[in-house]
């Protein structure tokens, strides 16, 4: 079924489209806010699962809840276990992986997304300032 490519689902996808910080649908929304007053919480929630769903931007399900992407291609990301930032890492997908755990788990597995956890540069400056 085709929908119709409404004036607030392009606002909404071109604001993800601006975002490199994997933004939450909160800060999307608030983000729509400033373009459109009268934007309204559903519609941005909406547009954001229907964009999910045409293939337009992707959902990761990240700790701290769900955050959005605009690269729908397969990659890895790392998450800041302080301040929850994510970032985008240059590795390569590795489609082996959803064989294996296929094969140890008996699940059909038809992708993964893996975050790696640290420190961001930002909170480990400030960890160094706080302990001097």
């Amino acid at each position: 079924m085709q929908r119709r490519n409404t004036r607030q689902r392009k606002l909404i996808l071109d604001i993800v489209r601006t975002m490199d910080d994997h933004p939450t649908a909160d800060e999307i929304f608030l983000a729509a806010r400033e373009h459109d007053p009268h934007i309204g919480r559903g519609t941005v929630y909406r547009n954001l699962n229907l964009l999910v769903d045409e293939g337009a931007i992707r959902i990761l399900k990240a700790p701290g809840g769900s955050r959005f992407d605009w690269r729908t291609d397969e990659h890895t990301h790392v998450l800041c276990s302080s301040c929850g930032a994510i970032a985008d890492l240059p590795l390569p997908y590795d489609p082996a992986l959803d064989m294996k755990a296929a094969s140890a788990t008996g699940y059909e597995v038809h992708s993964h997304y893996t975050f790696f956890e640290g420190l961001c540069p930002t909170c480990r400056k400030r960890q160094a300032e706080d302990s001097r």
